[in-house]
């Protein structure tokens, strides 16, 4: 702990950390904490190291930040590094047994006393004893990371400002202990709504700094996700179409609850006969909207919030519906399967492919390819009505007519 990170030697950096973090839990409530050092009563010599350097410097208590504050000023780095005996002795620390008890092991170096600090540590789990340890890994050939990881969480900080950062992330997820838990409502009020993307970002600005994807825990219930209660956060949450919460701010030493509507149902777009052949997307629309808020394939089905939405179906020709999304309920859009046009011709044609529409009224499909004799088209159920001229031709009195019908999963040849 005596070697430099940058201008100052590591232990001064980790006392101000430490320092600094133990004053900011002031008033943090139902916390007690205590303050155990090893490694600086025995100096270590070239022949002797005292592996019993370890001492409760001061007892769990209430409102004791002062009096800790005080014993980490004066602490110096003198001896070996006993973490095993540390954490064993540790064990008897703990006042109430019954109680969520917590170390944040701090170090700068593996285990210098026993060969199996594990054992220890699954003797302390067995009590009911959590380690979450925060190690300080400037220094540290990180083969060794797996002797850290048997004690707990291990976090690497390389420099001053990554310690100061993971330990203070470290103590809000063990002692500060704010949680939270996003309710994905359904219509109903109820937070059922689950399985979809959610982003944090710092409010107001594109930082993202969470990223989770929503779960029930085995209760049913939203799961209970730890985050930094400094900070204001912009939810994003990823259902179609988005939904967002801004300006969200936590209230610490709590459990928080955001509450979100994002009641949904689905839309299942399908053949009503199977087709023989081609594949087909939609476009669907929130009504009233031009923007396209997803292209579905036909055959799948999409959860989307319930509302009203436009389905333009990329058949040939377009067809259209409005569907209504209800609370966790499938509505279905089925798509005729298309039949088969093939046009043959002995020279190119000019041309276009109209549909007669039920109301009377003709409407334009697609024009006729003038660089081929032959052509395929796959066309939805319907009367057609095909106007021509043979491209030679140069005057419109040579246009000509066709009608045919177009039945699903049928073909129908039209020789010009």
């Amino acid at each position: 702990m005596n070697q430099k990170w940058g201008r100052e030697n590591r232990i001064d950096i980790a006392k101000r950390t430490l320092i600094q973090s133990v004053d900011s839990l002031r008033g943090v409530p139902n916390l007690e904490i205590a303050l155990r050092v090893y490694g600086h009563q025995s100096p270590i010599t070239a022949t002797y190291q005292d592996c019993e350097d370890t001492k409760l410097e001061a007892p769990f208590a209430s409102n004791n930040h002062d009096f800790i504050i005080n014993k980490i000023k004066s602490i110096r780095a003198k001896g070996t590094t006993p973490i095993a005996r540390s954490l064993e002795a540790s064990a008897s620390d703990f006042p109430d047994k019954n109680s969520r008890n917590i170390i944040i092991l701090i170090t700068d170096g593996i285990e210098a006393c026993d060969d199996e600090p594990c054992v220890i540590a699954d003797k302390l789990r067995a009590k009911g004893i959590s380690i979450s340890p925060f190690v300080i890994g400037l220094g540290l050939d990180m083969s060794y990371l797996n002797h850290f990881d048997c004690y707990g969480n291990y976090k690497a900080a390389e420099d001053a400002e990554a310690f100061q950062t993971v330990l203070k992330n470290v103590i809000n997820v063990a002692l500060v202990n704010t949680t939270v838990q996003i309710n994905l409502n359904t219509i109903h009020k109820t937070p059922l709504e689950t399985d979809v993307t959610m982003f944090l970002y710092e409010a107001g600005t594109k930082n993202l700094l969470y990223t989770f994807t929503h779960t029930l825990n085995e209760k049913g219930l939203p799961d209970t996700l730890i985050i930094d209660p400094n900070k204001q956060y912009d939810l994003i949450v990823n259902t179609l179409p988005m939904r967002s919460k801004m300006g969200i701010k936590l209230k610490k030493y709590t459990h928080n609850t955001i509450e979100v509507d994002t009641p949904q149902g689905y839309i299942e777009v399908e053949h009503r006969t199977k087709p023989k052949y081609s594949v087909v997307e939609t476009r669907v629309i929130e009504h009233g909207k031009s923007t396209t808020l997803n292209a579905q394939k036909i055959g799948t089905t999409q959860k989307y919030i319930v509302g009203k939405y436009d389905v333009e179906i990329f058949t040939l020709p377009r067809r259209y519906a409005t569907v209504d999304v209800e609370q966790s309920a499938t509505t279905k859009v089925y798509v005729d399967a298309p039949g088969t046009l093939n046009l043959n011709a002995l020279t190119p044609v000019t041309g276009q492919i109209f549909e007669r529409m039920s109301d009377g009224t003709i409407q334009w499909v697609c024009n006729l390819r003038e660089d081929v004799t032959s052509d395929r088209w796959d066309l939805q159920p319907g009367n057609y009505l095909l106007v021509y001229r043979k491209l030679k031709l140069k005057s419109a009195s040579y246009t000509q007519e066709r009608e045919f019908t177009i039945f699903s999963n049928k073909s129908i040849s039209i020789n010009l």
